[in-house]
């Protein structure tokens, strides 16, 4: 009797449809038929038959029911989808816990490697069919992880093909994303070219999500250069996406990618906006991946662009930028070709964070050319110099922080800086320098030695083909203040070179012994390029040079390698005999005449023998007479040349 009203009730309504024509459409034409196709003689038969059927039919496995339900049968219907949800979500529990408990045993430390792969080879099969699931779950997450971490290789083949068709989600997931990480880790060559080609088609999408731009990062940094490039590939260009063909390509850098291929730049470029903004807009620029991208965008983009991009760019985005080798190249291409309002912006993003810059490999790169081409003295003494006043001991001993006060003491010396690291201080943009390709392509590294490992051993290796480089790194761009003034107000007049020579006193045989803090108190004991020190701190440089001779003249220790035995401070010692009469003379007068029986051997017979070539004739004359005697019985050993003079 219900069905009968209910139909009763929309026959009713129907009926009251105000009656516009039909206009051709699917839903417009139904509803005329509707109206005209029931007989006018026996309504209450034929609204009877669609309901008898139907309950039959809604009780048949397989079969659809497109009949409405009643309310009775909704409520039914609710029940039995809740139940099983509350089932489903039982099991899943049940498998949760059950799993927890036995990833406490299997991650322990102390487990006997057969207890945990036999632990692990049942967790894997209780998981079996289940891993998509189970990859999205906080705790269970973790449990595959550990498995993965410690199973055998077929037991993670097994696991890669049951999560491989759903990789694009899990990419994207916030729990799964550290077991895809994880299987690029574990993953063969093979295996992860298969991964990253499951990942085609949707690099520029996943490097807009926070989650899924890690995974993208992580296979680029894993990769070899050809996986490289067919993460990259796609984010050049539509016509690189659509065609495999074309990823195959010897050529890494854009440029030569678009003249082999006879691109449009102008079709490139817009393709490339249309990639890089969205992921600058959400700020998602701490990937390499994404450094190598607008690097190369930079490389063939016009003036406009160029211009419009370093804009966006130059502001405290930046700061999470120069951690990386291209990163740091954009940060000096910004601070190089920006206007003084942008290198104002970048200089304030770094407030608070120049202790950390200055120790970072890249970063320190930054810093090296703020210093040396920034007008803005007061901005730049202000945030920069005074935060590294503050660390000044701890910079003269880092592998990095060295940079930025050598910098200021001898601005680009070629013995302080490798090949990459010119290359990277001389960077600039074709459009915006008005120099032709070719003439910026000379002055580059080629794009394929990004894998290659900077290193000093590199500096030895390329020195000849890096001249060209050196010297052009004077010629830097964007500075109009005469350099000398520049380095005057912020090394001097800023207090830090005051400070910089009691660091040196108070800390000299450390500094002397260290690998990089031997550069800094070298050039301050000579008083810096130029004789920059010598102005204002005569006297404490001098001060300087014999403490260098007391602790020199110290006698030997069991405590501590004594200077003249350090392989280190024998050579800095030897460098400051020959560079500086003054401190040959103190060092001579008050260490070593009289004494150099001792030291004719080993590492100190170089600081010995330097005093026959002091430019100080007092010193050489002296130093021979008591030299001589070792020389003729061979005790002391050095090249004929040195004998002669």
């Amino acid at each position: 009797m219900a069905a009968k009203n209910q139909q009763h009730s929309k026959q009713k309504k129907r009926k009251q449809i105000p009656g516009p024509k039909p206009d051709g459409n699917s839903s417009g034409s139904k509803k005329p038929k509707l109206l005209h196709s029931k007989p006018s003689n026996h309504p209450s038969k034929e609204s009877k038959k669609p309901f008898k059927p139907h309950k039959h039919k809604q009780s048949e496995p397989g079969k659809e029911n497109n009949a409405p339900m009643s309310k009775r049968e909704r409520r039914l219907h609710a029940k039995e989808l809740s139940e099983a949800r509350k089932k489903k979500r039982k099991r899943h529990y049940n498998l949760e816990q059950e799993l927890a408990h036995m990833w406490e045993k299997m991650r322990r430390r102390n487990i006997a490697k057969a207890d945990r792969s036999k632990l692990i080879s049942e967790a894997l099969q209780k998981m079996k069919g289940k891993i998509s699931e189970i990859t999205s779950s906080h705790v269970s997450s973790r449990v595959l992880q550990t498995c993965v971490k410690y199973c055998s290789q077929d037991e993670r083949d097994v696991v890669l093909e049951e999560i491989q068709p759903h990789l694009l989600t899990l990419a994207c997931n916030t729990y799964a994303v550290h077991l895809v990480k994880l299987i690029l880790d574990r993953a063969s060559e093979k295996q992860r070219g298969g991964i990253i080609s499951c990942f085609r088609g949707h690099i520029s999408s996943l490097l807009r999500h926070m989650v899924g731009s890690v995974v993208i990062e992580h296979a680029y940094q894993l990769g070899n250069p050809t996986q490289k490039q067919e993460l990259l590939m796609e984010l050049y260009s539509t016509e690189l996406q659509l065609f495999k063909d074309l990823v195959s390509m010897k050529e890494s850098r854009l440029a030569d990618i678009i003249s082999k291929l006879d691109l449009q730049k102008g079709s490139v470029l817009r393709h490339m906006n249309s990639v890089i903004q969205p992921i600058l807009e959400k700020g998602i620029v701490d990937h390499s991946i994404i450094h190598r991208v607008l690097i190369e965008f930079l490389s063939i983009a016009d003036k406009s662009s160029a211009a419009d991009l370093i804009q966006q760019l130059s502001s405290p985005l930046l700061v999470r930028m120069i951690h990386t080798r291209d990163g740091s190249r954009i940060g000096v291409l910004c601070v190089k070709h920006g206007s003084a309002k942008e290198r104002k912006k970048i200089i304030k993003g770094m407030k608070g964070h120049i202790s950390k810059i200055a120790r970072d490999q890249h970063g320190s790169k930054v810093l090296v050319c703020i210093v040396s081409i920034v007008d803005d003295t007061k901005l730049v003494t202000k945030v920069v110099i005074h935060e590294i006043q503050e660390i000044l001991e701890e910079l003269a001993f880092d592998k990095n922080g060295w940079h930025i006060l050598l910098q200021l003491l001898h601005p680009n010396c070629l013995r302080y800086y490798s090949p990459d690291e010119l290359a990277s201080l001389n960077f600039s943009i074709p459009s915006l320098c008005g120099k032709s390709e070719s003439e910026v392509e000379s002055s580059k590294v080629n794009g394929s030695s990004e894998e290659a490992k900077n290193d000093t051993g590199m500096a030895v290796a390329e020195a000849n083909t890096s001249s060209e480089l050196g010297d052009s790194l004077h010629a830097v761009e964007g500075g109009k203040k005469d350099p000398s003034i520049r380095r005057q107000e912020l090394l001097v007049k800023s207090g830090l070179a005051e400070k910089l020579v009691d660091v040196c006193i108070g800390s000299a045989g450390k500094l002397l012994r260290s690998n990089f803090g031997k550069y800094v108190i070298y050039q301050v004991a000579i008083g810096g390029s130029d004789g920059i020190l010598h102005q204002t701190l005569d006297e404490k440089i001098n001060k300087l040079r014999k403490t260098i001779a007391f602790l020199v003249g110290e006698p030997k220790s069991k405590e501590e390698e004594h200077l003249l035995e350090n392989f280190h401070s024998t050579r800095t010692l030897r460098k400051l005999i020959l560079d500086c009469p003054t401190f040959a003379s103190t060092l001579w007068n008050t260490a070593l005449q009289g004494k150099c029986s001792t030291w004719v051997q080993g590492h100190s017979s170089k600081v010995i023998s330097a005093f026959l070539e002091s430019s100080d004739s007092k010193v050489r004359e002296l130093a021979k007479e008591e030299l001589q005697p070792f020389i003729d019985n061979g005790k002391l050993k050095i090249a004929e040349t040195k004998q002669s003079s």
